[in-house]
């Protein structure tokens, strides 16, 4: 597969001593002659198909299985010792596309549709927020680009939400090398670009150099094919790997290759952070799109209790994974690194990924007030203030929907319902005390099951939601569809 590289001078650049008419003898930086932004920069991670437990980093100091036995990413245990994690941080969704739409917009995929998005989403963007557009509105000065997988999957580019510079109306394909639906959970591709992990990389460190040096205060998403499969490493990584003694847990050294070369990739951005001096004035969060892949190859039927199962999944000590909205389907890793947020530090307190347009929003010091039809909420208060900070929702809990099985959760608190609408049942869990989820409650407290149940049924009513409102006709599947699978 030919590809286009992008080759960054990955030297320090050096400081040189300068006589200044006016101001006599003084010395600065390279960008010292670059107009100084008085905005913000945000970097935002989102890697694919990533579990909680899938980093060497501890998720939830409560839980020490709450990172993996196996994998390791020293980068991300950077990551967490300059900023803050958050151990009940939730993707949108447990697939990628309805995940990434969620993000762009600060809405739920709930509210947003599946069946219906591309037809209320394109080309009239004028009902809607977007990242871009929100911060372009605080400042016209910002520059917006989006390099690797996008996946919207609705014929719309990045541009037309406002980013100045991307690689286009990219998916799952754009990323994989050459294998069917059942190879490519056992395939490896050995490479020096595995899932253009250095591509992707070197195009935004030469976007952040850019921006620094023109002055221009910018947001950058940087949105990784990996850890999708196909299963793609460096030679010598996958080498240290199958040397390496394997995980109860995990135990996949293709996984766990693809996983160290795509930690390089973000400590490579977090060394560029250091080196253009900007670090006091610039937010970088990551996160997952979804959870981890329950088992390899995938498990039949997801929704099976884990006491049927003869092995820990990818995902324990949580419950399920991609594809089922039970934790170890959208509990993923959920960390930020800024300036007043404290080094080290974890907070309790449930986020998700449609929180991120309304906090960049608050962060870049925006004044204006937001649509009415986002979901998200601010929490520049939690960055701050740590578990004493507090978000306020105007609905109740976080409202979770999956458009494949039709199932929607409602956590509230600690406690959580899951709603089959075809099977005509609910589930309900405490997560404080069962945060593996195998212990059904729904029988025990009907009168609570019952509460969280109207309270879930009446947001689905709110956005017309799918499964009460189907729509009339539902898009063809295309060969992007199945590559998700």
């Amino acid at each position: 597969m030919k590809k286009k590289r992008i080759l960054i001078d990955g030297k320090k650049i050096m400081l040189g001593v300068f006589v200044i008419a006016i101001l006599g003898i003084s010395a600065f930086n390279y960008f010292e002659d670059a107009p100084k932004s008085t905005k913000p920069n945000f970097i935002f991670i989102l890697t694919d198909d990533q579990g909680w437990t899938s980093t060497s980093q501890l998720m939830d100091d409560k839980f020490p299985n709450s990172k993996s036995d196996y994998y390791q990413t020293p980068q991300l245990e950077r990551f967490a010792s300059k900023g803050m994690r958050f151990s009940n941080g939730y993707a949108p969704c447990a697939l990628c596309c309805p995940t990434r739409r969620s993000i762009q917009f600060g809405q739920t995929p709930a509210r947003q549709g599946d069946a219906a998005f591309k037809e209320n989403y394109h080309p009239d963007f004028k009902k809607v927020a977007a990242i871009p557009s929100v911060l372009k509105s605080i400042s016209p000065a910002y520059k917006a680009a989006h390099f690797g997988k996008w996946d919207l999957r609705a014929d719309i580019f990045p541009e037309d939400l406002g980013y100045d510079e991307s690689d286009g109306n990219t998916g799952n394909r754009n990323g994989d090398m050459h294998s069917t639906k059942e190879s490519k959970w056992t395939d490896l591709f050995l490479n020096n670009d595995p899932k253009r992990i250095e591509t992707i990389t070197d195009r935004a460190l030469n976007f952040m150099g850019r921006q620094v040096k023109a002055g221009n205060p910018f947001f950058l998403q940087v949105s990784h094919y990996a850890t999708h499969v196909d299963y793609q490493a460096k030679e010598a990584t996958h080498k240290k790997y199958q040397q390496k003694t394997k995980g109860e847990i995990h135990h996949n050294d293709k996984y766990a290759a693809m996983l160290e070369d795509l930690d390089a990739g973000i400590g490579k951005i977090l060394d560029k952070i250091e080196a253009l001096g900007i670090g006091s004035n610039t937010y970088v969060i990551f996160m997952a799109d979804n959870g981890a892949v329950e088992a390899v190859p995938p498990i039949k039927n997801k929704f099976d209790h884990p006491s049927t199962l003869s092995f820990k999944t990818n995902n324990y000590p949580l419950r399920g994974g991609k594809w089922t909205l039970y934790e170890g389907g959208v509990r993923v890793p959920f960390m930020v690194i800024g300036p007043g947020i404290k080094g080290g530090t974890q907070n309790n307190i449930p986020v998700t990924g449609w929180d991120i347009l309304p906090t960049l929003s608050d962060l870049a010091g925006n004044t204006n007030t937001l649509p009415t039809n986002l979901d998200g909420v601010s929490f520049k208060p939690l960055l701050l203030a740590g578990n004493k900070g507090n978000v306020s929702r105007k609905d109740d809990g976080l409202v979770f929907h999956y458009f494949g099985k039709s199932h929607s959760s409602i956590r509230i608190g600690d406690d959580k319902l899951i709603k089959f609408w075809n099977l005509k049942k609910v589930e309900l869990y405490n997560l404080k005390d069962d945060p593996g989820e195998l212990h059904d409650l729904a029988s025990k407290d009907p009168k609570k099951a019952s509460a969280l149940e109207a309270k879930l049924v009446g947001y689905m009513e709110k956005v017309r939601a799918e499964p009460l409102y189907p729509p009339k006709s539902k898009p063809k599947k295309t060969d992007e569809d199945d590559s998700q699978d």
